[in-house]
């Protein structure tokens, strides 16, 4: 089955699409010698296809560096893509430019990591969350201001902190403040790549509680990336686990967490902590290194790590698949 084929059978899901990633690749070139030629590529993402209906949240999860965070900016259009395309709401935004792209960005926002790197420190936080609101003339002064309170209260913060700077506030704080900035023009879309890393445990349950009721209340869809696996299972309806740039398995999550099909996603649940009633799960240690993104290895990219490593995995790329109702993974043990 090519790529293209998995990616429509991924359409089976019910329910209207608001974001659909087809056949997308994003390879950086290498440049060396003394004219800085191009002698190789980095492959950050590497043939990726899913889709995201209108009300639902994904969550990709995988290793530092397994081009998940890639994937996020080029949804963004902060990177462009290699190859594939990206449609929102239907729509091909992978082609589209200046301010016709501009205009469809309404319906797509993202709140990044740092929050405080996020944020211009010159700016107040009204300024800030007014910002987006005064540049696409959403209404009078007088409408701005109460829209910038409004925001601020839906985050839990008061109108008072609109007259302070982002340096003033917590952690936790700025990420409010960041995702009341992300509202401000109703997106139908938010991609929170890595949101509540850099948090406490004791704030990212408050900003995981406060990023769930939002979604309720506007009918938000969430790309959430994340390397915990606890943070995704609490947030998401369905899982996409990345290795080296490859989606290797895609699953609701209380499909994928109780019975994972991928190695590599039975590796990476068996090291995530777990309450102790469940500690009978048996460690999976992994040997070796991620292979390096310019040099992937041929066929099956988890192959060099794999404790099932066949002869076929190491010259075959296998497609990914659907092999239990609504689980996909890409993996020749089921093939």
């Amino acid at each position: 089955m090519s790529a293209l084929e998995s990616e429509l059978a991924l359409k089976k899901t019910q329910g209207k699409s608001i974001l659909e990633v087809r056949n997308v690749k994003k390879y950086f070139p290498i440049a060396g010698g003394v004219l800085r030629r191009t002698i190789g590529q980095v492959k950050a993402v590497d043939d990726v296809s899913f889709s995201l209906p209108e009300g639902e949240t994904i969550g990709l999860v995988g290793e530092s560096g397994c081009g998940k965070s890639t994937l996020g900016r080029l949804i963004m259009r902060i990177n462009d893509p290699t190859a594939g395309s990206i449609l929102m709401g239907g729509q091909d935004i992978t082609r589209v430019k200046g301010r016709q792209l501009r205009k469809l960005r309404h319906d797509f926002q993202m709140v990044f990591q740092d929050p405080y790197s996020s944020l211009n420190p010159r700016m107040s936080v009204g300024s800030l969350i007014a910002e987006p609101l005064i540049v696409n003339k959403r209404g009078t002064r007088s409408d701005v201001n109460n829209e910038v309170v409004r925001l601020l209260e839906i985050v839990g913060l008061t109108p008072e902190a609109r007259l302070r700077f982002p340096h003033e506030f917590s952690g936790g704080q700025r990420q409010r403040i960041a995702i009341a900035r992300a509202l401000a023009l109703r997106p139908k879309l938010i991609v929170a790549d890595e949101a509540v890393s850099a948090l406490d445990v004791s704030i990212q349950a408050q900003v995981l509680n406060l990023l769930a009721d939002l979604r309720k209340e506007f009918g938000l869809s969430y790309v959430f990336i994340s390397h915990n696996l606890a943070v995704v299972k609490h947030v998401s309806d369905r899982v996409a686990v990345m290795y080296l740039g490859r989606l290797v398995e895609l699953a609701p999550k209380r499909q994928l967490y109780s019975s994972p099909l991928h190695p590599y996603t039975q590796a990476l649940l068996s090291a995530a902590p777990e309450p102790k009633r469940h500690v009978n799960r048996e460690r999976i240690v992994l040997v070796g290194d991620v292979p390096s993104p310019a040099k992937p290895p041929s066929g099956c990219a988890f192959h060099t790590r794999c404790p099932k490593v066949m002869d076929v995995c190491r010259s075959e790329r296998p497609a990914l698949k659907e092999y239990a109702p609504g689980q996909f993974t890409a993996c020749h043990l089921y093939a």
